[in-house]
């Protein structure tokens, strides 16, 4: 058996929106990427910041890293990508890449966000759109692109040696999974980009984007298929498909919409470019959504 390369993984957690950056590191060079970094945002004044992002930023740098690519994992609703705000810091040598099903989120979000005609949802906003499948290299590791869809339809993971960086695809086991009930999100879809992550080897290293602790409560960001199937509060005593979908319907019609749903879509269906976007640092929405919520909770 092929023995994997162990990337280095360092986690950044942002609690104020329960999210995980990564920097991922060749061990043989200096080599890496960066996954799902986050800019601040903070509603009430509309004020964007780059503390979480430059605590990222000021560990490359004291690391004498090369961040070959930026990588989202999806077009978050929850929080800013830091993507483009990265990248000029870094001299603009990284590319910003996510999977070609941004396509669909774009389209959508023009219409629900009237986000006009120089808003042209064809992907040119990132440097690359990746297909399931794909194959990069960071250094010695090879990233490999998988679709998994069903959150929304632009999910993929990053496998990156013995390490899968899944999204919002899987969440800590005491947490569950994700929610279905976004424009293009189907929950049998996810159910079934689960239990391919879930396939993979058993010593392969699950990196979650997301926890949401008790107070007091370590975040967890690392997980492992025997972990996943066995404690995870939504697929463990080997639910069936069936079962999962009517579960995650009928706790998606309870929820309410994500806080930063619309500033985080208006800059994230951009790959991060903020000064296009028809916004600016005290020009995204503090409130109202733009949209009917119900497309959100039904």
């Amino acid at each position: 058996m092929e023995t994997l390369i162990q990337p280095l993984v360092t986690p950044f957690f942002d609690p104020a929106t329960g999210t995980f950056a990564y920097v991922v590191k060749d061990p043989g060079s200096p080599a890496a990427c960066v996954i799902d970094p986050v800019l601040d945002y903070d509603p009430e004044s509309r004020g964007l910041s780059t503390h979480s992002a430059r605590r990222v930023l000021d560990y490359v740098l004291r690391a004498g890293l090369e961040v070959h690519w930026i990588l989202e994992t999806h077009a978050h609703a929850d929080h800013l990508t830091a993507a483009q705000w990265l990248k000029r810091e870094l001299g603009h040598s990284p590319r910003v890449g996510i999977g070609q099903g941004i396509l669909q989120v774009q389209r959508t979000f023009k219409e629900k966000l009237r986000l006009g005609d120089d808003f042209f949802a064809d992907g040119r906003d990132f440097d690359v759109l990746f297909t399931e499948g794909d194959v990069f290299p960071v250094g010695a590791l090879q990233t490999r692109v998988l679709s998994t869809p069903g959150h929304t339809p632009d999910s993929v993971s990053y496998l990156i040696g013995d390490a899968v960086f899944v999204g919002d695809t899987l969440f800590a086991p005491n947490y569950g999974t994700a929610r279905c009930d976004f424009p293009g999100g189907d929950a049998r879809a996810l159910y079934q980009s689960m239990m391919r992550l879930l396939s993979l080897d058993e010593s392969t290293r699950i990196f979650l984007c997301h926890d949401y602790p008790a107070e007091g409560a370590t975040p967890q960001f690392l997980s492992n298929p025997a972990e996943q199937r066995l404690g995870n509060i939504h697929l463990r005593n080997n639910v069936e498909v069936d079962a999962y979908v009517e579960m995650r319907q009928s706790r998606d019609a309870t929820l309410k919409a994500p806080r930063l749903l619309e500033p985080s879509l208006r800059v994230n269906v951009r790959a991060g470019h903020i000064a296009d976007s028809a916004v600016s640092a005290h020009g995204l929405p503090s409130s109202g959504l733009g949209m009917d919520e119900s497309s959100f909770s039904n």
